[in-house]
């Protein structure tokens, strides 16, 4: 290995662990509580170094998204290809989506709720980011008929995230969220 590929690796290592500490003191005290100062003790570098890897906390927040968009992705996939059929793929997908939205909610919002630097809906976005809209796509597919694809898993997208934000801010009760999910489901589903 050469001098430049270890130096690459470490860098890669570096900003690794950089993504993971904000990802962890974000779950648990909140993003408001992850700075560049807490970020460098955590990761026992100089902030400096860190600026090196980040231009700030946003940019930090934007990798953090970008990896919850392909943990989100690989989540959705693999309840899509479990499923038996297309109904029960969409079942499966929408709670897959709110289970993830409630299990790891300060990513969820780096993903959804905090402005973060990423082009979303344009081909210059990440690729994890695309991956996560193709598994919503590839659960709408069977029902979308001669709607427009994209347009329809935008909507489903649209009203999915609106009752998991919805919920997740105390603005509907939690009690009734299996009802509302089979109802959209329901919505969607082509018989």
């Amino acid at each position: 290995m050469s001098i430049q590929e270890r130096r690459e690796r470490e860098r890669a290592e570096r900003e690794r662990l950089i993504i993971t500490a904000a990802r962890e003191l974000a779950e648990a005290e909140g993003w408001e509580a992850v700075t560049i100062r807490r970020l460098a003790e955590r990761v026992e570098y100089s902030q400096p170094v860190l600026y090196s890897h980040f231009k700030g906390k946003d940019a930090i927040m934007a990798a953090v998204a970008v990896e919850g968009f392909a943990d989100l992705a690989a989540e959705l996939r693999a309840a899509r290809t479990a499923a038996t059929d297309p109904r029960q793929a969409l079942a499966v997908v929408s709670a897959a989506y709110t289970a993830f939205a409630d299990r790891r909610s300060a990513l969820y919002d780096a993903m959804f709720s905090h402005v973060v630097d990423l082009p979303f809906a344009t081909p210059e976005a990440p690729s994890a980011l695309h991956a996560a809209f193709g598994e919503l796509s590839g659960a709408i597919r069977p029902h979308a008929g001669d709607d427009d694809l994209g347009l329809l898993t935008e909507v489903f997208w649209g009203g999915l995230h609106g009752l998991v934000t919805l919920m997740r801010g105390g603005r509907l009760p939690r009690a009734d969220h299996d009802r509302r999910l089979a109802l959209l489901i329901s919505r969607f589903a082509r018989a």
